[in-house]
């Protein structure tokens, strides 16, 4: 699996993240209300910069593979957001996450980037998908039923734990 895959859904390009992004990211990630259910602040663009430096080089450890993209507005040219995969057991499980930036939420981006995103991971030989979602958070519970994965009974950090397993 490789991050450098550029899949598009009917109005949105996920792009490879890169360091160049970061700026731009940086004012899309800006408002502090994106953090009330995962916690921490808005980074700066220069804290950006060095966090995507990091996920740039990809994971210390081998048997975990970093798969970052921005979203990308097609019609706009815009960034909105990101997703993002980690992916282990030999590709065959993927945890995801999304963000979208508070101006582009209402739209249904976060969910047609999760969707393209699971379609991607399904063709490259995933076959169980996991997202961690706080339970009071029901826009990204929207997103991830929308990509097809349900609620289990599992719970980490405060978070439940949401499976899709797809055909071999």
């Amino acid at each position: 699996m490789s991050g450098t895959v550029v899949p598009s859904t009917e109005r949105l390009d996920l792009l490879p993240l890169a360091v160049a992004h970061a700026e731009e990211m940086a004012d899309v990630l800006a408002d502090p209300a994106l953090h009330v259910f995962i916690g921490g602040a808005p980074l700066t663009a220069p804290e950006l910069r060095a966090r995507y430096e990091r996920l740039a080089a990809g994971s210390p450890d081998p048997a975990v593979v970093w798969c970052n993209w921005v979203v990308r507005l097609r019609d706009e040219g815009r960034l909105a957001g990101t997703v993002q995969a980690t992916v282990t057991d030999g590709g065959r499980v993927a945890e995801i996450a999304w963000v979208v930036g508070t101006d582009w939420q209402g739209r249904g981006i976060a969910r047609e980037a999760a969707r393209g995103l699971v379609a991607l991971l399904a063709d490259q030989g995933v076959r169980t998908v996991l997202a961690h979602v706080h339970p009071d958070h029901t826009a990204s519970a929207a997103v991830a039923r929308a990509a097809g994965l349900a609620p289990t009974e599992e719970w980490e950090d405060g978070e439940i734990r949401w499976r899709l397993d797809l055909p071999d």
